[in-house]
């Protein structure tokens, strides 16, 4: 089914299907990256948890009738989904201030934010992804006003979902990212990962940090980490 490569990125590499078309095989590796690549390092196992963690959450979306790129996952590190364009945002909603967002405004970790903030970035990796306005989102990408108010909504309905699930699994979900494609036939939907990587979660009990942070602040073992959240969703969410 895996055809050749198509691309490869920071934390997983893209291929062609030897079959449809339309569709994509996404392989997750090893690799953690932060600050935008300038820290690095590789980490056995991660690209089997990211996997797994995002094959269950797109598949918890599904049953929330949230539409992604997602179609199944094929063994422990790779799995099958639709071809998108993908629209070069990154949409970061918040529930609570956290990373990037207390270093620019001076806000105190922990402060909760309702509604959520969602925020805009341009992906551009030569520019260390800028945060930018709907006006600008307009000017560098081919998102119409009426796209970017549907991904808003969507990014909304989704943050609702994910911090049902993740409640579930003890966890609060703080802040995450999200990055919408184009199918074929225009339909935009969910795509890329959701996983520790792309969320920052926090126990619901102690505070404790359990995702990429532990990388980026060197607070303990990430793969330890990434488990406990397979074993929590297996346990307590992806088995009712």
């Amino acid at each position: 089914m895996k055809g050749s490569l198509l691309y490869e990125g920071k934390a997983k590499r893209v291929y062609y299907t030897t079959g449809d078309s339309d569709q994509l095989v996404l392989s997750y590796k090893d690799d953690a990256t932060a600050f935008n690549g300038k820290k690095k390092d590789e980490f056995a196992g991660k690209g089997r948890l990211n996997n797994l963690i995002t094959s269950k959450v797109f598949q918890y979306l599904h049953q929330q009738n949230i539409q992604t790129h997602f179609i199944e996952a094929l063994n422990d590190t790779e799995q099958l989904v639709h071809q998108t364009t993908i629209i070069p945002l990154e949409v970061v909603v918040r529930n609570q201030a956290a990373g990037s967002i207390t270093r620019r405004l001076g806000i105190q970790e922990k402060n909760s934010f309702t509604p959520p903030i969602i925020e805009l970035f341009y992906k551009k990796d030569e520019l260390n992804d800028p945060l930018i306005n709907d006006v600008h989102a307009y000017h560098l990408t081919d998102i119409t006003e009426q796209e970017l108010t549907f991904i808003k909504q969507q990014a909304l309905e989704i943050n609702s979902q994910l911090q049902e699930l993740f409640h579930s699994a003890g966890l609060i979900l703080v802040d995450f990212k999200l990055e919408f494609g184009r199918l074929n036939d225009g339909a935009i939907v969910l795509s890329d990962e959701i996983s520790p990587d792309t969320c920052r979660l926090w126990d619901t009990h102690t505070g404790e940090k359990m995702d990429k942070d532990v990388f980026r602040e060197g607070l303990g073992s990430l793969i330890d980490t990434y488990e406990k959240i397979l074993n929590r969703l297996e346990e307590n969410v992806c088995t009712k």
